[in-house]
C-alpha cells in the first residue's frame, strides 16, 4: 500500500458539476486527515475514510476526521487560478503519520459530504513524540499553491 501525491480524479469532475466553492467567505469547509503508511491513496481516492487514520499514541492531538483548514479564497494570476490553505498545527502531538489527505466537508442537497480533493504523500513516516507537528502549505502563488488549475 502507498500514498501517492494527487489532486484526485473525482475531485476533477466535481469541479466542472460545481460540487467545491473555495471562496474564503461563504465557501465550503475543509479538512486535513492524516493517514498512516498502511493506507491506499492516491488520484483514484473519492471519499474520505476512517481506514487507516491516524490515532495518537498519547495526549488528544489529533481527533478523528482531521482538523478544519482556513481557505485562502481563490486567485488568479495571468492563467492560473490557485487555492491555499492556512498551515496546521498539532501541539503536545504524539503519533506517526505518512500522508494527508484534503477532504470538502460541506452539506450538498441534504446530505453531509466528504469528497476528497488532495492527497498529499509526506514520502515516508513523520513522527512527534510529545511534541509539535505541523503541516506547512506552499505559498498561494499560482507556481506553488497546493491546489491550481493552469
Amino acid at each position: 500500500m502507498a500514498i501517492t501525491s494527487a489532486i484526485c480524479s473525482s475531485f476533477k469532475q466535481e469541479l466542472l458539476q460545481g460540487k467545491h466553492s473555495f471562496e474564503s467567505s461563504g465557501g465550503h469547509s475543509f479538512k486535513l486527515a492524516l493517514f498512516d503508511s498502511n493506507a491506499s491513496l492516491g488520484a483514484s481516492t473519492t471519499d474520505y475514510s476512517t481506514s487507516e487514520e491516524i490515532t495518537n499514541t498519547s495526549g488528544t492531538a489529533y481527533q478523528p476526521g482531521g482538523a478544519a483548514l482556513t481557505n485562502a479564497g481563490v486567485s488568479l494570476s495571468s492563467t492560473t487560478a490557485f487555492t491555499d490553505f492556512s498551515d496546521v498545527t498539532y501541539t503536545s502531538a504524539s503519533f506517526t503519520a505518512n500522508g494527508a489527505m484534503i477532504y470538502n466537508t460541506t452539506t450538498n442537497g441534504g446530505s453531509s459530504t466528504t469528497d476528497a480533493v488532495a492527497i498529499i504523500a509526506f514520502g515516508g513516516d513523520k513522527t512527534a513524540s510529545n511534541g509539535t507537528f505541523k503541516i506547512e502549505f506552499p505559498a498561494a502563488a499560482a507556481t506553488t499553491a497546493i491546489i491550481r488549475l493552469a
